[in-house]
C-alpha cells in the first residue's frame, strides 16, 4: 500500500516535537565509489556528514550508529552487525537491539541536506496514520528506505522474521540477516510516500560530494550552513535568529563605523553568556545594542546638519536673559 504524505507548505506547519523515538544512523559499508574511504567522516560544509545526520536527530532520545566509534559532535551509543560488514538489514537490527521508543527514525549516514524539519515530517506523517513507516522518496520517485520513520515493534517483528526464515552463512538467526537488502524488509511493509528530492539526496560518489559543497555556498543556504557548523565547532547548542544579528551588524557599521559590526555582535554574544540566557538573552542584548547604533546614528545625520548651517547650533534658542546682548 503506497501514501503520498505532506510536502511543501504543509509538511513546513508539521513539528513532531512532541513525539517520543529513537534514532539509528547505519554508518558502516564499503564505500567503494568513494576509493573505501571513511564516508561518514567526509565534511561538507566543514562538518563530518555522519554529524550532519545526527543534527538532524538531535532530539531523538536514544542515538544509535552502528558502526566503528569515532569522535562526533553528539553523545551517540555505538552499535556493530555481528559479524561487522553484515549489510544494511543485519546492520539495522543490530542498532535496533538498543532502543526502547516506539517509534524510530532509521537513516544512512551520507545525507548531507537532511535537517530536524524533514525528521519531523516523517515522524509527524507516521504518528497521525496506520502506516507501518514513512519513507522520503527521491527526485525521481525511488524509495530511500534509509530516510525514514518506522514503527519499531514492527520492524522488530519482521526482522525475526527474517532471521528465522534465512539461513545465512552462519546459520539461521541474526546472523541470518547478513547480506540480505534492505527489500526484503520493507516490501513487507505498509509504508507512506514523501516526496523530498533535496532531503534524501546521498552522497555515493565523489561528484555527489561536489555538488553537496557546491550547494550549501549558494546564497540561499550560506549563512545557515556557517551558523551550524560554527555552532557544532564551539560546543553551542542555541538558536538565535539569525536577521537580527544581521540588522544589528547592518546598523552598526551604517551608524557608527564599518569595524564596529562584528565586534557589537561579539558583545551581544558575550553580554549574553554572562546572562547565562538562551536565545531571550541574544534578542534582548542585541535590541539595546541596536537601540544605541540607531542614537549614534542620529547624532551624526544631527552634526550634519549643524555643519551644514553653522550660525546655530541644533538645539540653540535665543538669548532671553536680561543682560543679554
Amino acid at each position: 500500500m503506497t501514501a503520498n504524505g505532506p510536502t511543501g507548505e504543509q509538511g513546513a506547519t508539521d513539528t513532531g516535537h512532541d513525539v517520543v523515538y529513537d534514532a539509528v544512523v547505519l554508518a558502516g559499508g564499503g564505500a567503494r565509489r568513494l576509493g573505501g574511504v571513511d564516508k561518514p567522516a567526509v565534511r561538507v560544509g566543514g562538518r563530518p556528514l555522519l554529524d550532519r545526520v545526527l543534527a538532524a536527530c538531535a532530539d531523538a532520545r536514544t542515538a544509535v550508529v552502528v558502526a566503528g566509534p569515532r569522535p562526533t559532535a553528539r553523545p551517540v551509543t555505538w552499535a556493530r552487525e555481528d559479524p561487522p560488514g553484515g549489510g544494511p538489514v543485519a546492520a539495522l537490527d543490530a542498532g535496533l537491539r538498543h532502543t526502547t521508543a516506539d517509534l524510530v527514525v532509521v537513516l544512512s549516514a551520507d545525507l548531507p541536506f537532511l535537517d530536524e524539519r524533514t525528521v519531523r515530517r516523517l515522524l509527524t506523517a507516521l504518528r497521525t496514520g496506520r502506516a507501518d513507516g514513512a519513507l522520503l522518496t527521491d527526485a525521481d520517485g525511488r524509495d530511500q528506505p534509509l530516510v525514514a520513520a518506522y514503527r519499531a515493534p514492527v520492524l522488530r517483528r519482521e526482522l525475526a522474521a527474517l532471521a528465522q526464515g534465512h539461513d545465512g552463512p552462519a546459520g539461521p538467526g541474526a546472523a541470518g540477516l547478513t547480506g540480505l537488502p534492505l527489500r526484503r524488509l520493507t516490501g513487507a511493509l505498509d509504508l507512506i510516500r514523501v516526496p523530498d528530492p533535496v532531503a534524501s539526496f546521498d552522497c555515493d560518489t565523489w561528484d555527489d560530494i561536489a555538488t553537496a559543497r557546491a550547494r550549501i555556498r549558494e546564497h540561499g543556504h550560506v549563512l545557515d550552513e556557517w551558523i551550524s557548523a560554527v555552532k557544532d565547532e564551539l560546543g553551542i547548542d542555541l538558536d538565535v535568529d539569525i536577521k537580527v544579528l544581521l540588522d544589528l551588524a547592518r546598523d552598526a557599521a551604517h551608524g557608527v563605523a564599518r569595524p564596529a559590526a562584528p565586534l557589537t555582535t561579539f558583545l551581544v554574544g558575550y553580554a549574553a553568556a554572562q546572562a547565562q540566557g538562551g536565545p531571550e538573552a541574544v534578542a534582548e542584548a542585541a535590541r539595546k545594542a541596536a537601540a544605541l547604533a540607531l542614537r549614534w546614528a542620529e547624532e551624526a545625520a544631527e552634526s550634519d546638519a549643524t555643519a551644514a548651517k553653522p550660525d546655530a547650533a541644533p538645539d540653540a534658542t535665543p538669548d532671553t536673559r536680561p543682560d543679554a546682548g
